[in-house]
């Protein structure tokens, strides 16, 4: 099969096409032929050898795939209502940059009713990242303020969409005003600048000074202390990226009187079950909004395979808004 690996740490150029074994589906897994494969920031971070696949994944990188199933675990494939010839999208822990690659049944999802595959393979990562971070650890209910951090990325536009149609209000931040513009127009009840604003300060102000009961934190650093300090009483903020570094300053007494709530979590190296929690709470919960058109894929650009590496260099580059998509 045609693959895109990485010849070795470094920039986009390191993204080289080569030819590699065709992979066979274990136990509880089926084999798909990839369609799209949508490009995230884990997979910037795994070229440039800051994130490593965990143990047993495939070295290619690639998180999210949409195809149609050609083999697998028969009697897993039959009990979870799968098919040779089914279209499936999904959550992979490495080598989805692949015309071939090999998945868990319990990651898999239809691709839901009127979309492509590019636009299924825009949706596992940051689905289940959502659902399971705004939704588990941080506890989202409808009446809710959600703050999202980098509302212009694939994670952030999920959220927004995700989070309206649970009934919260929602705040993100963005660099720049066409950003933020784009955010407002998904659905977004306010947009923040953060290099012209100070985004704690305009949360504080546009909450009436009780601030926000959920963050979504893709930055971590610096950042924290500041979330903190705009966290309504009971606040959980929720720290699923550390772009901005590990260390962090906060007021921890603001923590103990406010009873908030400082929690993370990475998605790739959990265990299979785990996913597949998730898995069936999307299919029964967020799959029919999809289907129903309250929820749209934001795809900012596609690319052939082949040119995974430009790929990679427009999302360095933070100028999207939404996802980027490899198609084979």
């Amino acid at each position: 099969m045609r693959a895109i690996a990485i010849s070795q740490p470094g920039g986009p150029e390191v993204l080289v096409e080569c030819r590699r074994p065709d992979p066979v589906a274990a136990a509880g897994e089926v084999l798909v032929r990839v369609c799209a494969s949508g490009v995230n920031r884990p997979d910037v971070l795994q070229r440039k050898g800051a994130y490593p696949p965990p143990a047993g994944a495939s070295d290619l990188p690639g998180l999210e795939i949409a195809g149609v199933v050609v083999s697998g675990d028969a009697e897993a494939m039959a009990a979870a209502g799968l098919a040779v010839g089914d279209r499936v999208c999904a959550l992979v822990a490495g080598g989805g940059y692949a015309e071939l690659c090999v998945a868990p049944i319990a990651q898999c999802l239809p691709v839901p009713r009127g979309l492509s595959d590019v636009e299924a393979a825009s949706l596992p990562e940051t689905f289940f990242t959502v659902w399971s971070n705004v939704f588990v650890r941080g506890g989202l209910q409808a009446g809710e303020t959600l703050l999202v951090q980098g509302g212009a990325s694939g994670i952030g536009v999920t959220a927004i969409q995700l989070a309206k149609a649970w009934g919260a209000r929602v705040l993100v931040t963005a660099g720049s005003d066409d950003k933020c513009q784009a955010c407002v127009a998904l659905g977004a009840d306010a947009a923040i600048n953060y290099r012209t604003a100070d985004f704690a300060a305009e949360v504080m102000r546009l909450t009436d000074g009780r601030g926000a009961d959920v963050i979504l934190d893709m930055v971590a650093g610096d950042y924290v202390g500041r979330e903190v300090s705009c966290l309504a009483d009971d606040g959980r903020l929720v720290i699923i990226a550390v772009q901005g570094g590990v260390r962090s300053e906060f007021n921890a007494g603001e923590v103990l009187r406010r009873r908030l709530t400082i929690t993370g979590s990475t998605l790739r190296p959990r265990p299979v079950s785990f996913k597949a929690s998730i898995a069936a709470a999307l299919r029964e919960k967020v799959w029919p909004l999809i289907e129903a058109g309250r929820i749209k894929p934001v795809i900012e650009r596609t690319f052939p395979a082949a040119q995974a590496c430009d790929a990679h260099a427009l999302m360095e580059a933070s100028q999207h808004v939404g996802k980027i998509v490899l198609q084979w």
